[in-house]
């Protein structure tokens, strides 16, 4: 059954051809059903066990987990199955349609990162499953690019635990054992509006949102001295004031107004801890002004990630590749894989071309991805 395959190239070329955005906008986002089941056939040809996991609190997204070899531990390689919106009019090729030019495989998802399924089915097609001594996972989530939900559901869902897991992200082949969270809330102060020749009138939310704000750039400045990682670049958490909105008018007491904010939070800063330490800076404010302000979060919280640096994981791979581990500030879904082992990302592709028109990889990375993939597999389920 595993000549009926399709060639590496026509495996990516369909991946790209399927269509499974993913937008907090109802309007642009869409199902990852039809590539679930793509995935699940091609899986199902090389002889692996498939499972389709619906997400609950999604609009009919999927995770599919393909599974081949028994006994404990083993290797998990995982990757998210939908992209970000493309921008209509940027791209000089259908976003849809696998071009090939000039080495490079232009489309969407095919760093970001759909086309590393094709990696893994192109590499295991010739895998003897008899010869495992410990289980091959294969991990296709939804959702990544918006609220995480698909790894998030299957970290808390699963009794999977394998010994180790890679997430096949743009990086370059160049690998990663820690980067940091992202937290995005909406700040909100209720005022009351009345005529501004008389302040007494009404409860300026202006006001009392640079109030607000004086009370977080000290959390912030607190932050910075707390918290320390010296991998880093910027090793201290971050806090951003992004947007912010408020009144209509001149004359009038502004009712109410709105600050978006982000941090990044360092791997060990919990998201309990963060989210106190929010609430006991703003504590003054909503005291003195009960039921006025509000805080919501954007999109749920991502925490930091960090595979310990010693972990054998970390040393096999280094030795591998020939290079040291790094550490970045973009997000991924590591945080929720590494609850069920530990975990590296690592993958074909530049992060550089990540949600951008024109998305390719170059065919530089075919090869060396083949090689990575195989001898990953030989370590950690056939020795």
């Amino acid at each position: 059954m595993k000549i009926n395959l399709p060639p590496f190239i026509e495996l990516y070329r369909e991946l790209i051809a399927t269509p499974s955005i993913s937008a907090t906008d109802s309007a642009l986002d869409q199902s990852n059903q039809t590539l679930i089941n793509l995935l699940a056939g091609w899986f199902t040809h090389l002889g692996f066990k498939v499972e389709i996991q619906p997400v609950p609190g999604t609009r009919n997204k999927f995770n599919m987990l393909a599974s081949i070899g028994s006994g404990t531990g083993g290797l998990l390689l995982a990757g998210h199955t939908d992209t970000v919106p493309f921008d209509d009019g940027r791209w000089t090729r259908d976003p849809f349609t696998l071009t090939e030019q000039n080495n490079k495989l232009y489309g969407l998802g095919s760093a970001d990162m759909k086309g590393f399924f094709a990696f893994i089915l192109d590499t295991l097609r010739d895998l003897d499953s008899t010869k495992l001594q410990k289980p091959l996972y294969i991990l296709a989530t939804a959702d990544e690019e918006t609220s995480m939900a698909g790894a998030s559901y299957f970290a808390q869902s699963s009794q999977l635990r394998p010994d180790c897991a890679i997430i096949g992200e743009p990086t370059s082949l160049r690998p990663v054992r820690a980067h940091k969270g992202h937290i995005s809330n909406a700040v909100r102060i209720l005022g009351q509006s009345g005529h501004s020749s008389d302040p007494t009138l009404g409860v300026n939310a202006i006001e009392l949102m640079h109030e607000a704000i004086s009370h977080l750039m000290v959390l912030r400045t607190t932050l910075q001295e707390r918290y320390h990682h010296a991998a880093f670049d910027i090793p201290y958490p971050t806090m951003n004031f992004g947007h912010i909105h408020g009144g209509d008018s001149a004359n009038r007491i502004c009712g109410c107004c709105e600050l978006h904010m982000d941090i990044r939070p360092l791997p060990g800063l919990t998201l309990a801890d963060l989210n106190g330490l929010l609430t006991e800076s703003l504590a003054p404010v909503s005291a003195r002004w009960p039921g006025r302000l509000t805080v919501e979060a954007l999109h749920p919280p991502i925490p930091g990630y960090e595979c310990p640096a010693d972990h054998r994981l970390v040393a096999v791979v280094e030795k591998l590749l020939g290079t040291k581990t790094d550490v970045v500030n973009y997000c991924t879904e590591a945080p929720f894989i590494q609850q069920l082992c530990p975990t590296l990302v690592l993958g074909p592709g530049s992060i550089k071309q990540a949600h951008q028109p024109d998305e390719y990889i170059d065919t530089a990375f075919i090869k060396p991805t083949r090689e990575l993939i195989s001898q990953v597999v030989r370590h950690f389920c056939l020795q």
